[in-house]
């Protein structure tokens, strides 16, 4: 089949190269407009773009997929399908109308669960066992259209949400191809996804990503690891933002009061609603990051002092 696929970040870098490898020919690559980055604030190309024009493919940058100038050459290029990954907007329902096969989304849950832009972390914050990757026909609703297959992947204690999202890309990747596979084939129908089992997953913020101190030491570790490497979980300390990296739950300590620091020569506890936690690494507003015990040596923590989530 004739694809143009669409999608902006790395996480979507799998995908591409599984279709370019496929027995499919993908002719073009839709992706969001170059974005300022860094301290220069300087033009920088999606990943998906980067690679796209390494391969040779038209690249596609319409600040709204709605303009008529990207319909009208989506329309000339005639795709069979376009699978989409990560892309990061909204999909007009006259693009939607305009591939036979329509729109291919590989979306990284089991939907109808984790339905929105962060999937990955919700799942992770939410201490699921099991999550995957569901493709589906993309409509106008939510991540609402009917759906043609899935994968499971297992969620390990120690997750990341940038973890578990690696592997799903990977393994997302094979399972797309195989869905055009079998739209190809004509033997593979869209099934509707269940009215039950419904959960959202909207974008993570930066105030979402404020460790909550207060809460069990088991949720705090949830969400540090679902808040890595983006946005990143952060506190404060003495008025300063103070970046937390994942953190392991001290079973074996003394309760202290949520919040408080305990430091011992070899390691930096953190009270919470339950059992204290163990700050792995830390990163102070402005410099690197560094193990939580040299930090605490070189801002001299005193009895009582506290990290605050307010």
């Amino acid at each position: 089949m004739r694809l143009v696929f669409a999608g902006t970040p790395e996480v979507a870098l799998p995908s591409l190269d599984a279709l370019v490898g496929s027995s499919h020919e993908v002719v073009a690559v839709v992706t969001r407009p170059d974005a300022r980055a860094g301290r220069g604030r300087t033009l920088v190309p999606s990943p998906v773009k980067e690679r796209a024009l390494e391969l040779g493919l038209e690249v596609l940058t319409p600040r709204r997929p709605s303009e008529p100038e990207f319909l009208d050459r989506l329309r000339e290029i005639a795709p069979d399908a376009c699978p989409i990954v990560a892309y990061g907007g909204l999909i007009p329902k006259a693009a939607l109308e305009i591939p036979a096969h329509g729109w291919v989304n590989l979306h990284f849950s089991l939907l109808p669960a984790w339905r929105g832009a962060a999937p990955v972390q919700h799942a992770v914050m939410a201490g699921d066992e099991v999550t995957g990757a569901t493709t589906f026909l993309l409509e106008e609703g939510l991540d609402t259209g009917p759906t043609f297959g899935v994968m499971t992947e297992a969620v390990h204690p120690g997750d990341t949400s940038g973890d578990l999202l690696e592997r799903l890309a990977h393994a997302g990747a094979g399972l797309l191809v195989a869905t055009l596979d079998g739209l190809e084939a004509g033997d593979l129908e869209a099934v509707p996804q269940p009215s039950e089992g419904v959960s959202l997953a909207p974008k993570i913020s930066v105030e979402d990503a404020r460790v909550r101190w207060a809460t069990p030491a088991l949720a705090v570790d949830r969400q540090v690891r679902g808040c890595t490497p983006a946005p990143g979980a952060w506190t404060t300390f003495r008025g300063e933002r103070l970046k937390v990296h994942p953190v392991t739950v001290a079973a074996d300590a003394e309760p202290v009061a949520p919040g408080e620091l305990v430091v011992t020569k070899h390691e930096v506890l953190v009270g919470t609603a339950s059992t204290p936690v163990r700050l792995g690494t830390v990163q102070p507003h402005g410099k690197k990051a560094m193990a939580a015990a040299d930090w605490a040596r070189g801002v001299r923590i005193t009895s009582g002092e506290t990290l605050t989530d307010a």
